[in-house]
């Protein structure tokens, strides 16, 4: 049986505008503050490859910590103005990818893991934080079990890779990035590996750990 035909004339419901503005938090400010600067980190990272000044490869990984900053206040101000929403878990998400996987990624290109192997374990990295990320949106719901915030992690937080941009800095500092990087260079089949960037597949995999849990404080 075929459902009844509205009334001639009549309008249907109008569909309410989303504006995006008017969504936005005070937490989500904070999120693009995150986002910000792991666009300003790849920027300088490439700077850097034009212009061999160590101080650009500082400024760059100094922007890590940052964005590490904007994001636990971000997460504590929603918080504290009980403001969680959908837009601002897919902002965070996606501000996190910037920041502490694609910007420490080309920090480790720019600091000289240009090899075959080792921009296939740097795509490795990254491709381990997009799917960390989406893992941790599906799943938070079910892993808080009732409560405000999930009670642990499954596989390390993608925001740990700021110990890794940590590493690239000492090594800036130490002048021992480019040819002279750490661990030197090997050449395996048709491509050279840095061992440095074994350091960059496994955080990848230690990401996506299904069985490594860490309590969330």
């Amino acid at each position: 049986m075929n459902p009844p035909s509205p009334p001639t004339g009549a309008r249907p419901a109008a569909r309410k505008h989303f504006s995006m503005i008017r969504g936005f938090h005070l937490a989500d400010f904070f999120t693009l503050g995150n986002a910000a600067c792991g666009v300003a980190g790849v920027f300088l990272a490439m700077a850097y490859m034009a212009s061999q000044s160590v101080t650009q490869f500082l400024w760059a990984a100094a922007l890590a910590p940052a964005a590490f900053v904007f994001d636990v206040f971000d997460g504590r101000i929603a918080r504290w103005r009980q403001t969680h929403s959908s837009l601002g878990r897919e902002l965070d998400s996606l501000a996190d990818i910037i920041s502490f996987g694609v910007m420490p990624a080309a920090l480790g290109f720019a600091a000289g893991l240009d090899g075959g192997w080792d921009c296939l374990l740097l795509i490795y990295f990254v491709c381990c934080g997009v799917s960390r990320l989406a893992r941790y949106n599906v799943t938070a719901e079910a892993l808080s079990e009732g409560a405000d915030k999930v009670k642990y992690f499954e596989g390390t937080p993608i925001p740990t890779s700021v110990a890794l941009v940590g590493l690239l800095a000492l090594a800036a500092w130490q002048g021992r990035i480019g040819d002279a990087l750490w661990g030197g260079a090997w050449m395996l089949g048709p491509w050279q590996l840095h061992p440095f960037s074994l350091v960059f597949g496994l955080s990848g995999s230690l990401m996506i750990s299904k069985t490594l849990r860490i309590p969330k404080f």
